[in-house]
């Protein structure tokens, strides 16, 4: 029998190049890369298809006779969220798609009554309406935690005044507040929520979280690796003036503290997504050991 086919929107990305590779790995579905330029395409997907979330018309025609398709948007490449989301939704009902899967975030604003504004987690959030509301056969939600990766790259350590290498952040360093995971390994939960239909295809949220850390707990495991940082905590008004986009992620830090990462009780949602992964998942300390020289 033909295996079916699963589309991956966003496969040059770092949560779609983990779904494509566990997919590929699990062996059960065709994997489709969906990108805007197929040319630059390096991935192991078997297939790659030049597809725009900013065009009904072009996603579509990628989409067709695709049994499911992962869709993520990304806020700091300038997206409209809701409209990408709108048109991922429309391109897949119009492509008779069986299974969407949409990598999605908390509602900020719903969770903590308008305290804090994150539009790249709320925008996200939005989009889940559309989806429950599209009428797909089979849906699930995936949500994505703070990546190890943020740890060297996005968020890495910098320069301080006083010399040091470190962290300057408005959050408590003593608050196990953030959700952690190797992004690599959302791709573990997507490949097996495709797997298990009957599991989570109901509207299931599954929410990857290795471990729940403090940036204390992320210093130590940093140090056990002979990586030893600093960390200062500075107000949030102060750290929003910092740079442009500083005040973003100051109120994200902010709900961070109020609330969690996910979110109050996300435990469920936390062991849902380790039950149906393909595989275990990657502890920051054998993600340094692996990623950090």
């Amino acid at each position: 029998m033909e295996k079916k086919i699963i589309a991956v929107v966003g496969a040059t990305g770092l949560q779609g190049k983990g779904v494509v590779n566990a997919l590929i790995k699990a062996g059960s579905f065709k994997v489709r890369a969906i990108t805007r330029n197929p040319d630059k395409y390096v991935g192991s997907a078997n297939e790659v298809v030049q597809g725009d979330l900013t065009d009904l018309e072009s996603l579509t025609n990628a989409l067709k006779d695709a049994h499911g398709v992962f869709v993520v948007t990304n806020f700091w490449e300038g997206a409209d969220e809701l409209a990408q989301g709108k048109i991922a939704v429309e391109a897949a009902k119009k492509a008779n798609v069986n299974h969407f899967v949409w990598s999605t975030l908390p509602n900020v604003e719903k969770i903590s009554n308008g305290q804090f504004d994150v539009p790249h987690f709320t925008g996200k959030a939005k989009v889940d309406e559309l989806v429950k509301n599209a009428g797909f056969a089979n849906y699930t939600f995936v949500q994505p935690p703070f990546y190890f990766q943020n740890l060297t790259g996005q968020m890495g350590p910098q320069t301080q005044q006083d010399g040091s290498n470190g962290w300057t952040l408005p959050i408590d360093p003593s608050k196990k507040v953030i959700h952690m995971a190797d992004i690599s390994d959302l791709g573990k939960v997507v490949a097996g929520a495709f797997l298990n239909p009957a599991k989570v295809s109901n509207g299931s949220y599954l929410s990857l979280a290795t471990e729940l850390n403090s940036f204390n707990d992320v210093l130590e495991v940093f140090k056990a690796n002979g990586k030893a940082y600093s960390f200062n905590q500075v107000p949030t008004e102060v750290f929003s003036n910092f740079f442009e986009g500083a005040s973003e992620i100051a109120q994200m830090l902010a709900y961070f503290e109020a609330h969690t990462y996910m979110g109050e009780n996300a435990d469920e949602r936390i062991q849902l997504a380790k039950e149906i992964a393909t595989e275990d998942f990657v502890t920051l300390n054998d993600w340094i050991k692996q990623n950090v020289n």
